[in-house]
């Protein structure tokens, strides 16, 4: 199964509006992606509450994996947009 490690790139870390975008491109994907701290259990990428329940801060490195057609650009998709600083984004980014 495909894997990325990217840091949480947003200042909030993974809270509110990054949250949300990050659930709403997740929900995108062609194939199901979960995210997870190292160490941790893996949740849905595309559930909002599962998302906020990791605690993720700045810096925080979480771990994406998906299986299927389109995992690893999905991955490489939801990989970049982690790595960005989505509090400073317009919302139209």
């Amino acid at each position: 199964m495909p894997e990325r490690t990217v840091p949480v790139g947003s200042t909030s870390g993974l809270h509110a509006r990054p949250a949300a975008l990050f659930v709403e491109a997740a929900a995108a994907q062609p194939v199901a992606v979960s995210i997870r701290l190292p160490g941790g259990r893996p949740v849905p990428a595309r559930s909002m509450l599962s998302v906020l329940s990791l605690g993720a801060t700045h810096g925080t490195e979480v771990i994406l994996s998906a299986e299927g057609d389109g995992a690893e650009a999905a991955l490489e998709a939801l990989a970049d947009l982690l790595r960005r600083n989505l509090d400073e984004e317009p919302a139209d980014a």
